[in-house]
C-alpha cells in the first residue's frame, strides 16, 4: 500500500477536541434528527417488538415456563423474560437499518463529503456508530415505555441500571452492521444481506427462550451456536443489568466484538467503492 493510502488509516492524526467534540455532536444530531422526521420507521420500532410481547408471549407464557434461573431470584412470567430479548431485538434491526442508511449514503456520495473534513477517518466512523447508537437506546426506552402500558415490567432500579448495556450492546451490534457495510457494494445486497444477519442471530439466542430449554429438546448444535451468537452475549448483558447484576463473560465478547468490528471496519472501509459512477450510462 502505498505511503500516500496508509494516511487515511492512521490513528494517531492530530485533531483537536473542541472540532472533534463539535463532529460527534453534529452527526449524533443528525441521526437523531433525520430519525424523528421518519415516522413510519419510527412507528415500526416500536409496533415490531411489542407485537412480540403481546402476541408471541401471550400464546406461550403457559407453555414455555421459565425456572429460577440467574439473574432472577423467583419465577417470572413470560412477558418479564422477553423484555431483554425485545429490547435487543430493537437494537439489532435499528443498527441494521443505520447500516443501511451508511451504504445508502456511500452511493450517493454524501460519505465522501463527510470523510473530506479534517477528522482522521476512523474517527469520523466512530462517530457515526455512536450516532446510531444513541438512536438506538432512545428506541429501547421508548420501546420499554410500550411495555409498562402493556404490563410488562423490569424492576424499578433497572429502568436506570440498564443504561449502560444498552449502549454497549448497540455500540457492538452498531459495528457489526458497520461491517456488513463495508464489504456489501449494493444497496439492494445489503437489504438481501440483512436477513441473513438479523433472524439467525435473533431466534438462535437467549431472546426468546433460555438456553437449558434448547438443551433440554436435544438440539445440541443450536445450543453451541447460541453460546457463541454475540447477540446471545448482548441480551444477556442487558437482562442481568436490568436486575443489578453483571455478566463478565456477555461483557467480555460485547466489548471484544465491538473492538474487533469497528477495526476491521476503519481497515476496509472506502467510501468511494460503492460510488456510483457514470460511464457510458453503466454504474463502474
Amino acid at each position: 500500500m502505498k505511503a500516500e493510502g496508509l494516511e487515511q488509516y492512521s490513528f494517531d492524526k492530530p485533531m483537536k477536541s473542541a472540532h472533534a467534540f463539535s463532529a460527534l455532536r453534529a452527526i449524533v444530531r443528525r441521526e437523531v434528527v433525520k430519525f424523528t422526521h421518519q415516522y413510519g420507521r419510527l412507528f415500526s420500532a416500536l409496533v415490531r417488538p411489542a407485537l412480540w410481547l403481546v402476541a408471541f408471549a401471550a400464546g406461550f407464557h403457559n407453555i414455555l415456563g421459565v425456572s429460577i434461573i440467574p439473574p432472577y431470584r423467583t419465577y417470572i412470567t413470560y412477558q418479564e423474560y422477553m423484555i431483554p430479548g425485545l429490547l435487543g431485538m430493537v437494537l439489532l434491526f435499528n443498527s441494521m437499518q443505520s447500516s443501511l442508511s451508511l451504504v445508502y449514503d456511500r452511493e450517493m456520495g454524501t460519505m465522501r463529503l463527510l470523510l473530506t473534513a479534517p477528522l482522521p477517518r476512523w474517527y469520523l466512523l466512530l462517530c457515526k456508530l455512536m450516532g446510531g447508537a444513541a438512536l438506538s437506546t432512545l428506541q429501547g426506552y421508548a420501546f420499554l415505555l410500550v411495555a409498562w402500558l402493556f404490563g410488562a415490567e423490569l424492576p424499578a432500579s433497572g429502568y436506570w441500571r440498564v443504561l449502560p448495556a444498552l449502549i454497549a450492546a448497540a455500540l457492538m451490534l452498531g459495528a457489526i452492521g458497520l461491517l456488513l457495510s463495508v464489504y456489501v457494494r449494493q444497496l439492494e445486497n445489503f437489504a438481501g444481506t440483512m436477513n441473513f444477519v438479523i433472524f439467525p442471530m435473533f431466534f438462535i439466542s437467549t431472546a426468546l427462550y433460555p438456553l437449558w430449554k434448547v438443551r433440554e429438546s436435544g438440539a445440541e448444535y443450536l445450543y453451541q451456536i447460541a453460546l457463541v451468537n454475540p447477540f446471545t452475549h448482548a441480551v444477556e448483558l442487558i437482562r442481568f443489568a436490568a436486575y443489578g447484576q453483571l455478566n463478565v463473560q456477555s461483557l467480555a465478547v460485547v466489548v471484544g466484538m465491538s473492538i474487533l468490528c469497528f477495526l476491521l471496519s476503519v481497515i476496509g472501509y472506502d467510501p468511494q467503492r460503492g460510488l456510483i459512477r457514470r460511464r457510458g450510462g453503466m454504474e463502474a
